[in-house]
């Protein structure tokens, strides 16, 4: 009996809402995982925050560590973050400690090689703060452009600098270098030159759509006001000037959801689901979902799809919620369209029964 719950523990079998059942399989058990990236069809990359980098076998689940020279710091909210893999190279998003208690989100680019890797920065946040919130941090490429989302670090209305990286979605060429129609050589003087747009909080979820391909983020609110929209060239979604529906921890107000000169989300969430990863679905698996954003989140630990076809009725159905815990990132597996997800200390596949 005891070896059967524990089974039962590890296969979790329910339906959604169009009456296919899911199935769900804990793969390995890791130490607070954030980020993930399919080297090939059979492994994964995966990042623990508190600075470890693990290549995961799925077919025989053997975990293997990889060294690196990062000095990841560890940090309230901060440490090893995103991590992505493209053509033998890996690029890094982590929380740098700059000394004199500040740290920045940086990101660090090496070959990839399965003993060790040596990374360099490609890029530091700046000014490095001394504050343990909202590092961001996610990574997107297209073609010779990488993104990155850099949160805020609790300091509002820093998101409205211009001279100052915090609060920034940035694109810089692959190998850091700066794209020279970024906003600031075109209309926007003022802009550090990595910066492409202003004005987000807490970005932790940025991904290019296979369909569109524009690039889609995800951001956390305060108390409401999570969002998931589209990145826009030298455009501003407004934080701390909009609250986008929430509201400060005390209760008090922040400003309006939206006005006019601002970036418009595609969609709010409030009160806040705490929203975290997300993907454009693209697969045989859940071939039905194809073209839909699914947003994962930590509060209430729900994978949601959004048909945002139309953006004057975005559909949003809730897949499931509450039965693999927080959930920190997704990847759809490149061939067969099965979904992986990160919770607070395992990888789970899920696929249908």
């Amino acid at each position: 009996m005891k070896k059967f719950l524990i089974c039962l523990n590890f296969l979790l079998i329910f339906s959604y809402s169009n009456a296919s059942t899911l199935s769900f399989k804990k793969i390995v058990n890791l130490n607070e995982p954030w980020g993930s990236t399919f080297l090939n069809d059979h492994e994964l990359l995966i990042t623990e925050k508190s600075g470890e980098i693990k290549l995961v076998n799925l077919k025989t689940k053997n975990i293997t560590k990889i060294n690196h020279n990062l000095e990841v710091l560890e940090y309230g909210q901060g440490g090893l973050l995103d991590i992505l893999y493209k053509d033998n190279i890996v690029w890094v998003t982590y929380t740098e400690d700059r000394g004199n208690y500040k740290t920045s989100t940086s990101i660090a680019r090496g070959k990839f090689n399965k003993n060790a890797i040596e990374f360099a920065n490609i890029f530091q946040a700046h000014p490095p703060i001394d504050s343990p919130y909202h590092f961001g941090s996610r990574l997107a490429i297209d073609g010779e452009y990488l993104y990155a989302s850099v949160g805020e670090r609790g300091q509002g209305m820093i998101a409205q600098d211009t001279s100052k990286h915090p609060g920034s979605i940035i694109r810089i060429h692959l190998d850091g270098k700066i794209p020279k129609d970024n906003p600031k050589f075109l209309d926007k003087k003022n802009w550090l030159p990595e910066i492409f747009q202003i004005g987000v909080r807490n970005p932790q979820g940025l991904v290019l759509s296979p369909f569109d391909k524009k690039i889609y983020i995800s951001n956390h609110g305060a108390k409401g006001g999570d969002w998931f929209g589209e990145v826009k060239k030298g455009e501003n979604y407004g934080w701390k000037i909009l609250g986008w529906g929430g509201t400060n921890y005390s209760g008090t107000k922040i400003g309006p959801k939206w006005k006019p000169g601002f970036t418009k989300a595609i969609k709010y969430w409030v009160p806040s689901i705490a929203t975290s990863a997300i993907t454009i679905y693209k697969g045989e698996e859940f071939k039905e979902w194809n073209g839909s954003a699914l947003i994962t989140s930590l509060k209430d630990m729900s994978l949601r799809k959004l048909d945002f076809q139309n953006l004057e009725n975005v559909e949003e159905e809730i897949i499931f919620q509450r039965k693999i815990g927080r959930i920190r990132d997704i990847q759809v597996h490149p061939k067969n369209g099965k979904i992986y997800f990160l919770s607070k200390e395992s990888l789970w596949i899920m696929e249908k029964a």
